[in-house]
């Protein structure tokens, strides 16, 4: 019997490498996900590159991977003031895999999305090259040291021991997404694919594309196919003749087309096939959309010749208690947050994003700006970027655009973010040769730069004559001046704010301004509080930005002023500004916390940004008798709102001239404080917060119960500590312990403090302010899994989960 079963699972194995030799050989293109079974070493071997070294006891992982967040937070670490208090350091990845003989007549290329950085690539000894940069994609022709009949080892070097080098959190190691790519010797490059559109009116659009193949090859032919949002096929068109860049170019003229938009993001397919003497050589397909942009002097920016005000944030790429390694179920929280909210674009602060992070923008209708550097040669930190600007710049900027550049959600290139060449003459000779790069590229959209100085004279980065749009940072006071300082050009606010906060944390009285660094002359100073948080009333900002409420207003107010982007949309490791010391390890800039939890002024722009019945009051009902509490309320779609304590009236409120929230003073009292909303008279919105008594239980609440077997997914899982009523403690601080059993691991936990030391990979987190998150992964097998939580003197909380294929 165990001979049978062993013949039969010997017999099936023979069978599927068959098959999978045979499909390898029937498909132009196979694109392979080359995320899994890598080992990892923490440490410097160079013995590593050899094919031969035993890596038996280095750790199993999958990719996107992260390091540093790894580690423990360290008060001594090279890059503690803004790096996040994590670790660098250099690290190995090696793989081993094997390709059918059938692939010794094909291309091997591997694909590299992100490695954070100096990363250095072999293949069976060979060495390939270095890429320093840590947010460029590249690849590597693998074919000419591959073999067929034996296994084949690819190792990879990754070094981030130089510190300081950012001024944020990079994490470090192979942080985004790693395929293989097996294609015929004649094949497209996915990179030299360009599609675009031109408007020609609502109801009919041309189509351009085009296709780089270098060949003499006279039998060659190439046809592109055109399918609609539900897949249906359009249009088919042989290209037109080659030109001499090797450039084949296609037109399709497309009736009643569907215009992609922040509100209704439909994406349209062209797939391209090669073909040499009639036989099949490949086969590419890629999403675009149909849309038109364009920036006007006076009125703004316009999406499909319709009016659109901006309302975008700022974001870096770690992802929260997961570092920098990519994950597609976390960014599409942090994305769907931002919608609920009313944001429909998004700012990629100061580089490239993930390549997967621009597919849900196209999916979910947000427009990116794409940035490229955070500096040129002239440095912001020892170890950055100004060491690699001369050698690299033009490879990465091109690879940013060529990479992009279909995505319909990118509408606009930044070449870089307060660069200090602003400042001198050498500013207006690297703009205009970085826009040229470009725009010899992609003519099709704008470029800009985020600056800091909107007067003419002190920046000679707009003296280049060379960007689309212009892009200031902060000083909001100065944007109904620039059209006289600078005539006839477009404007967008590229940062504005720095606003601090921490979530659940309130000082009094709200209405006095806090700002941030005391040395700062001529207004009043902020210098901070001992526990490392910043009021949630929106009162407190650092000395080059302001309120989130006066920045939004003055982008509201002036047409000329394009939009916004708020610094920033969540907090982020890193740059724990107004704390530059340890314990505090992140920022406070954010909307939403680290956790993915909103803060109060979360609501105002909600309120502002969505039409839909938004109220909200604040802060929390549990304080020392007749304390004196400001009560804010942020509401719309209303004339009115009225404030009850215990069933008494506090009074009738209207935001009046620019205000965007209304305050009541009152002497508190334990109870219910409700607040009612009216139009016309009529009620919109009723919002009532009660005083909570003592920590009593635990409640799991999962923004999904259903996730995907195949190791990736995740739930994000919210931990709230409530009383005997039901109530949310807004002061608890018990101890959380997470455990699970069945087909998920714990991947993180968080709280949203800032200040927070215990590693985010712990399985105990303190609540802040009443809460916490677990973060709950997949396995890559179906099942059920089960998530407790429980603390020392609460009633334990738990929550089931289903993993399915």
């Amino acid at each position: 019997m165990n001979l049978l079963k062993r013949y039969n699972r010997t017999g099936i194995l023979f069978f599927i490498a068959v098959m999978q030799s045979l499909l390898i050989t029937a498909q132009p293109r196979q694109v392979i996900d080359f995320n899994t079974n890598w080992k990892f070493y923490l440490g410097n071997d160079s013995a590593a590159v050899n094919p031969l070294y035993n890596d038996e006891k280095w750790r199993t992982i999958s990719l996107p991977h992260d390091w540093s967040i790894e580690g423990n937070f360290i008060k001594n670490a090279a890059a503690t003031n803004q790096g996040g208090a994590l670790p660098g350091g250099i690290g190995w990845y090696r793989k081993t895999f094997r390709l059918p003989v059938s692939t010794n007549e094909k291309k091997v290329r591997i694909e590299f999305d992100g490695i954070y950085k100096n990363s250095e690539v072999w293949i069976n000894g060979h060495y390939l090259g270095k890429r320093a940069y840590g947010y460029s994609n590249f690849s590597y022709d693998l074919t000419p040291w591959l073999f067929f009949d034996k296994q084949n080892v690819i190792a990879v070097k990754v070094d981030n021991s130089q510190q300081p080098d950012s001024r944020w959190y990079s994490g470090s190691g192979i942080y985004r997404d790693v395929k293989l790519v097996i294609t015929k010797w004649w094949a497209l490059k996915p990179e030299e694919v360009f599609v675009y559109n031109e408007m020609v009116n609502a109801g009919k659009t041309k189509l351009f594309a085009e296709t780089k193949l270098v060949t003499k090859n006279t039998d060659l032919e190439i046809w592109a196919e055109i399918y609609d949002p539900n897949g249906k096929f359009i249009a088919r068109m042989a290209a037109g003749k080659i030109n001499d860049n090797h450039v084949f170019t296609f037109s399709f003229n497309l009736n009643n087309p569907k215009f992609w938009s922040t509100v209704n993001p439909v994406l349209y397919k062209i797939k391209f096939s090669v073909f040499i003497a009639a036989r099949l050589m490949d086969e590419y397909e890629t999403i675009f959309g149909i849309r038109s942009i364009h920036f006007d002097a006076q009125k703004g920016f316009f999406l499909n010749n319709q009016p659109l005000k901006i309302k975008g944030v700022c974001m870096h790429h770690d992802l929260g208690a997961l570092g920098a390694a990519f994950n597609k179920a976390a960014a599409k929280r942090q994305l769907q947050i931002l919608k609920d909210m009313g944001c429909n674009a998004i700012r990629f602060s100061h580089n490239p994003p993930a390549s997967a992070m621009l597919d849900l923008c196209d999916e979910m209708g947000f427009l990116a700006m794409d940035e490229a550097f955070d500096m040129w040669k002239k440095k912001k930190n020892k170890f950055d970027y100004h060491l690699n600007f001369e050698e690299w710049y033009e490879k990465d900027l091109t690879a940013m655009v060529l990479r992009d550049r279909n995505h319909p959600s990118v509408f606009m290139w930044s070449i870089g973010n307060e660069i200090r060449e602003q400042f001198d003459s050498s500013g207006t000779t690297i703009t205009k040769k970085l826009v040229d790069i470009i725009k010899q590229l992609d003519p099709t959209r704008p470029v800009t730069a985020a600056l800091t100085e909107t007067m003419p004279g002190k920046n000679f980065i707009t003296k280049a004559n060379a960007l689309d749009v212009l892009g200031f940072n902060y000083k909001y006071y100065d944007y109904p001046e620039l059209p006289n300082r600078f005539p006839n050009q477009k404007f967008i606010a590229t940062e504005t704010a720095s606003a601090l906060s921490t979530r659940g944390v309130y000082q009094f009285p709200s209405d006095s301004i806090r700002i941030w660094p005391p040395d700062y002359k001529g207004q009043d100073t902020f210098t901070g509080n001992k526990d490392f948080t910043a009021s949630s009333y929106d009162n407190t900002f650092a000395y080059w930005g302001g309120t989130h409420e006066k920045t939004w207003l003055a982008v509201k107010k002036y047409q000329h002023m394009a939009g916004i982007f708020v610094w920033s949309g969540f907090d982020f490791l890193g740059e724990p500004v107004p704390y530059p010391k340890f314990p505090a390890r992140s920022s406070y800039y954010g909307i939403v916390d680290l956790a993915g939890f909103p803060k109060d002024v979360y609501y105002m722009y909600q309120s502002e940004w969505t039409t839909k019945p938004v109220l909200h009051i604040f802060p929390h009902w549990n304080w020392p008798q007749e304390k004196i509490v400001d009560v804010w309320a942020y509401y719309n779609n209303a004339d009115e709102v009225e404030l009850f304590l215990n069933n008494r009236s506090i009074g009738i409120r209207k935001k009046i001239n620019d205000e965007l929230h209304v305050m009541w003073r009152v002497p508190f009292e334990a109870g219910t404080l409700k607040v009612i909303s009216r139009k016309n008279n009529k009620t919109v919105l009723i919002k009532e917060i009660k005083t909570a008594g003592k920590p009593f239980k635990i409640e799991l609440i999962a923004d999904r119960k259903i996730i995907k077997a195949d190791g990736k997914d995740l739930s994000f899982i919210t931990a709230r500590v409530l009383d005997k009523d039901g109530n949310l403690v807004p002061d608890a601080n018990n101890q959380i312990s997470f455990s699970i059993t069945g087909n998920a691991t714990i991947a993180g936990t968080d709280n949203g403090y800032q200040a927070d030391t215990v590693s985010l990979i712990s399985h105990k987190r303190q609540a802040w302010k009443g809460m916490t998150l677990s973060i709950i992964k997949s396995a890559a097998k179906k099942g059920n899994s089960t998530l407790t939580a429980t603390s020392p003197g609460l009633l334990s909380g738990t929550i089931a989960l289903m993993t399915t294929e």
